[in-house]
């Protein structure tokens, strides 16, 4: 089951969620840093900048939905 609200969340794995929230967070901050911030890659032309910040951004969504809906080891 996806969201299993009878059982509490050891604060191992509480602490594991905080931390891949903030690694979304912050790999979705690079790629659009790396897509409207000029100075960012200075020499990079405009559509690889693009391609470069937009793959950073699948990259943390894959690595935050992998995180959401992995199954417990019990469960396997």
């Amino acid at each position: 089951m996806l969201f299993n609200n009878n059982r509490q969340k050891s604060p191992q794995r509480r602490f594991l969620l905080i931390l891949g929230v903030i690694a979304f967070i912050s790999f979705c901050a690079l790629g659009l840093m790396i897509i409207f911030w000029d100075k960012m890659l200075p020499n990079f032309p405009k559509t690889q900048k693009i391609l470069y910040g937009i793959l950073i951004i699948v990259y943390a969504v894959i690595r935050f939905s992998r995180l959401l809906f992995k199954k417990e080891r019990d469960e396997i």
